[in-house]
This record gives structure tokens, C-alpha cells and sequence, in this order.
């Protein structure tokens, strides 16, 4: 990965994570505001509705931070080590999180006529959408195992033929 390329990821990065603090210090409290207003017969949806957003959030600042670290591994090309699978698995059970937060809210909106049965099925699209992210990621975590064991299997080649020469 070249410098131009990581330091544009990082900028991106450092842009998401300032974008996601922002909704998670104003704007998510102004929403809290907007939901005191709501008609009685909708009040039970406040509090559920906040929680999903700020873990939602949560989750989205793990994964950024995530991948920070990944892109700083990627530099130092340290990246094809058993130490970046850490990283990688916190993404995957982050996006889980993710998916079920989305789940979460179809379930939270699904009673009473807070919202139309489409958007309720359009919601749980987006859950299953997540959820596929989820497991792009972790079928890129294989791919960085068998990476890993050829380039543990490299070195070890390598001092092979050291030893010949």
C-alpha cells in the first residue's frame, strides 16, 4: 500500500470518526429532544430508539479504529502476522453487532402503527445486508490465514536454505 494511498485512508478515517462523534455528542441528543415530543401512544419507542443509535455508533467507532490499526500494520508491513487477526475479528464481531442492532430496531418498530410493515421489511433487509458485510469479512480473514501460513512458510523455507548454502 502506497503513502499516498494510506494517508488518504486516514484521512477518510479520521473524517468518519469525527463525523461519528459529532452524531454521537449533538446529534443524537437532539434527536432525544425530538422523541420527548412524540404522541403518547409512541413514548415506549424513545428509549429503545437512542440505545440502538448509540451502540450503533459504538460499533462504527470500533471498526474505524480497527481499521486504523490494520492500515498501520499494512505499513510497517507487519500485516501477515497472527497479530492483525485480533484486529480483523473485532471488525467481524463489530458488524455482528451491527446487524443485530439493525434486527434490533425492525423488532423495537414492529408493534403498534409506529411505522409501515414495509419499512419494518426493508429494515430487516438491512440487517441481512450487514450481516453480509460480516461475512465478507470473514471470508477475507481466511484469505489473511492462508497468507499468514505461506508466509510463515516462506521463512521457514528461507532458513532452509540458508542452512544449505
Amino acid at each position: 500500500m502506497g503513502k499516498l494511498t494510506t494517508l488518504a485512508l486516514r484521512v477518510v478515517l479520521v473524517a468518519l470518526l469525527a463525523g461519528s462523534l459529532f452524531v454521537q455528542t449533538v446529534m443524537i441528543p437532539l434527536l432525544a429532544v425530538d422523541l420527548e415530543e412524540l404522541d403518547a401512544d409512541f413514548s415506549y419507542l424513545r428509549l429503545p430508539l437512542l440505545v440502538i443509535m448509540v451502540l450503533g455508533v459504538v460499533t462504527i467507532q470500533v471498526v474505524l479504529v480497527c481499521v486504523w490499526r490494520l492500515t498501520t500494520m499494512v505499513r510497517r508491513g507487519t500485516v501477515f502476522s497472527h497479530a492483525a487477526f485480533r484486529y480483523v475479528d473485532v471488525v467481524i464481531g463489530a458488524v455482528v453487532a451491527a446487524a443485530l442492532l439493525t434486527f434490533a430496531l425492525a423488532v423495537v418498530l414492529t408493534p403498534g402503527e409506529a411505522v409501515a410493515p414495509g419499512m419494518v421489511l426493508l429494515i430487516c433487509g438491512g440487517a441481512l445486508a450487514v450481516l453480509g458485510v460480516a461475512l465478507v469479512v470473514l471470508v477475507l480473514r481466511m484469505l489473511l490465514a492462508q497468507a499468514v501460513a505461506r508466509d510463515v512458510e516462506a521463512v521457514r523455507l528461507r532458513a532452509e536454505l540458508d542452512e544449505v548454502i
